[in-house]
């Protein structure tokens, strides 16, 4: 295979991830998350069992867990998608080992990418084996966000997007990692708050419950770990924990937003082309995700803006990867 072609196969892998992340966030906010009650397969099946015989037959092996189709369905394409990706990732390693005729990336980042794999398949088996623990539907999420990412850093690592740039991006390389390191721990507050059923805490904004500083148990709220056996559909907290989790994803949002607009001029006065390009990217998707945030409160949780909520987090996460790798490569 060609420089090209391992370029356009990578792209393939990073837009493929994209869908995953979106398809998982719909399974997780369209409460399907145990659709399947087993894994790999659904009840026992490759696909949904939805004969009559097939329903009864898998009731009775999973009595704690009637066949909602729907639910069953989202899990499982969501499956499918991630299953295909794994595969592209582990060809891309293979192809990078073994051809000659490729340079660009390292062999280092592929194998890396299918380690993560091997532990993203681990951890969707524990997010229904564990019931849907928290701390382990969080790492999951984390996982997909961060195989896109490294999938994107291939692709960015073969394309010199930013040379006419990259010496002036190179003196914001700390600014550009911190901005990096804060929206990775916006993401993860965001994922503690989607799986502790956290994100409708607060009903009204900017206050919450028509309070500046409602009743709120943070110790409660940021617990890791409690134990086995405990089932984690819709949650298992408290109203002040929930509360807790949410107001601190608030201000969160908050800090990164600030943090990220000023990033976002400075990469604009010492840039052009390119580099302010990039700058308008950073902005927009900034100024979209928070009015997404808000609006996720105000309506309640529509389904589709809270998919988009997540959606635009990772091309967010996306832009600061790209800003980020063109601050750091110049020599």
């Amino acid at each position: 295979m060609s420089q090209q072609g391992y370029f356009k196969l990578s792209l393939f892998a990073a837009l493929l991830a994209l869908s995953v992340v979106l398809l998982g966030a719909y399974t997780r906010l369209g409460d399907a998350g145990l659709g399947c009650p087993d894994w790999p397969g659904c009840y026992g099946h490759l696909d949904v069992p939805e004969a009559e015989h097939e329903v009864a037959a898998a009731e009775q092996a999973f009595p704690e867990r009637p066949v909602e189709a729907a639910k069953a369905w989202k899990e499982m394409v969501h499956r499918y998608f991630a299953g295909t990706l794994g595969l592209v990732i582990l060809a891309l390693m293979l192809i990078r080992l073994m051809s000659q005729r490729i340079t660009r990336p390292g062999k280092g980042l592929p194998v890396a990418l299918v380690a993560l794999v091997i532990f993203q398949a681990a951890l969707g088996m524990w997010t229904v084996t564990l019931l849907l623990k928290p701390v382990v539907v969080m790492g999951h999420l984390l996982g997909g966000f961060a195989t896109l990412s490294l999938l994107w850093l291939m692709v960015s690592m073969q394309r010199q997007w930013f040379n006419y740039d990259s010496s002036a991006l190179a003196n914001l390389k700390p600014l550009a990692w911190l901005g990096l390191v804060l929206l990775i721990a916006q993401i993860s507050l965001g994922g503690w708050t989607s799986s502790n059923y956290a994100a409708l805490a607060c009903t009204d904004f900017p206050t919450c419950h028509g309070q500046w500083l409602p009743e709120a148990d943070f110790a409660e709220g940021f617990v890791l770990w409690r134990g086995l056996g405990v089932n984690y559909e819709f949650g298992v907290l408290d109203n002040p924990a929930r509360v807790a989790i949410h107001l601190t994803h608030r201000i969160g949002a908050l800090v990164v937003f600030l943090y990220l607009s000023f990033l976002t001029w400075k990469v604009w006065s010492v840039s052009r082309g390119t580099g302010r390009n990039l700058a308008i990217a950073i902005g927009t998707l900034l100024l979209l995700q928070v009015t997404l945030g808000i609006l996720n409160v105000v309506m309640h949780l529509p389904l589709g803006i809270a998919v988009a909520h997540n959606g635009v987090a990772a091309l967010l996460l996306l832009a600061m990867v790209t800003l980020t790798h063109a601050a750091t490569r110049y020599r």
